[in-house]
């Protein structure tokens, strides 16, 4: 792991996420940009002193020479966006595998270019757009493809927080600190740590593609230097609309991440906050309730559920799958056996929707400076 240390926030949810099926081992770390508090962090986790590195670097080189089954399969980053790219990098030309936090770097002409060294050095590559691996995303996903929803006209997707309502990062919040500081964040804040998740579950949802976008991003609190608070008109390649808004302003609102497809012959309605429930409506028959781990399931939504029905599951669950995924991707490549194309080991989110999110947030802020005139994502 790289990042994720003493005072972190999304790393334990990281490691605890990778553990739940048991495939997964941490087995080495540089688990901040301050060494002894990487070593001291991987104290914290139980692992050998030699295993815990000061720096990325460090811990990539020296994994590098152990001998094959003693080293690091693959690398979690788990850092600020602007340290995304450098050890994934560093990871991928020396042989390892990475699984990113989102967004996959800094800007898009960096994403482009971890493309390219992801193609070249033949390395799996994943996202941890975790909203993904929930079991009615899944299901929501399969409808639509099956084309039970007949063709899509209409996307609503909306994720509304409300911690960002004061200047935070003044007091020295660390989370707020580094999401609203451009040289760490990016381009953009709220479209950027959370505009992309509901960009990348609509596209996944659907499976149609953001064509272009005409957005209204603004900065509410002052003296703050990116976005809190954005609203984005979509079209979709094929002649669907859409209405994407995201808020970091959104007083009272927590994780309020949902969505609404609507097709010539139905719809669907999923709300975060309640994961385990998905609302589907009818043009000629009345509205039916969803519940996750039933049989009437499509084969992805039951193989992403884990408890009986009726036994509440959620995030963990959800993010866990994005890792068990990967594991089991990563264990067929080391075993020299090519999945199949519609292998539900390769349902996790790769470095394609991760240079996708960063023409989302290229195009958005381009489009707001322009008075939300309508710009293409170039991808």
């Amino acid at each position: 792991m790289v990042g994720g240390g003493r005072g972190a926030f999304i790393g334990a949810v990281h490691r605890i996420a990778a553990n739940i099926d048991g495939q997964i081992e941490l087995v080495c770390g540089a688990f901040s940009s301050d060494p002894e508090r990487s070593k001291a962090s991987g104290a914290d986790f139980f692992l050998p002193a030699n295993r815990c590195y000061g720096t990325f670097e460090e811990m990539i080189k020296a994994e590098a020479k152990l001998p094959e089954g003693e080293r690091m399969d693959f690398v979690s980053i788990v850092t600020p966006n602007h340290m995304h790219f450098p050890p994934a990098k560093m990871a991928l030309e020396n042989g390892f595998h990475v699984l990113s936090d989102k967004p996959a770097t800094l800007n898009l002409a960096e994403a482009k270019k971890l493309g390219d060294i992801v193609k070249k050095t033949g390395q799996l590559y994943g996202l941890t757009h975790n909203y993904t691996g929930y079991p009615l995303v899944k299901e929501a996903k399969a409808m639509i493809a099956a084309g039970k929803l007949g063709k899509i006209r209409k996307v609503v997707v909306e994720y509304p927080q409300g911690w960002l309502a004061t200047r935070i990062e003044a007091s020295g919040q660390k989370q707020a600190a580094w999401r609203t500081d451009p040289k760490r964040s990016g381009a953009a804040g709220c479209i950027g740590d959370i505009g992309t998740h509901a960009e990348n579950l609509a596209e996944y949802i659907t499976g149609l593609e953001i064509e272009e976008l005409a957005a209204d991003i603004s900065t509410f609190v002052k003296g703050r230097a990116l976005d809190d608070d954005g609203n984005v008109l979509l079209r979709f390649k094929g002649g669907a609309k859409g209405v994407l808004h995201s808020s970091q302003i959104s007083v009272g609102e927590e994780n309020n991440l949902n969505i609404r497809v609507y097709g010539e012959l139905g719809g669907i309605e999923w709300h975060q906050k309640e994961p385990n429930t998905m609302l589907v409506k009818w043009l000629d028959q009345p509205m039916q309730v969803y519940r996750t781990a039933n049989g009437y399931l499509s084969d992805a939504a039951k193989a992403a559920g884990r408890t009986p029905p009726a036994h509440p599951e959620g995030y963990l669950e959800a993010f866990a799958n994005i890792y068990k995924n990967f594991a089991t991707h990563i264990r067929a490549v080391q075993a020299g056996k090519k999945l199949p194309k519609n292998d539900l080991a390769l349902d996790y989110p790769k470095i394609s929707d991760g240079i996708r999110g960063m023409a989302f947030i290229e195009a958005v802020v381009k489009s707001s400076r322009g008075n939300a005139k309508w710009t293409k994502l170039k991808v």
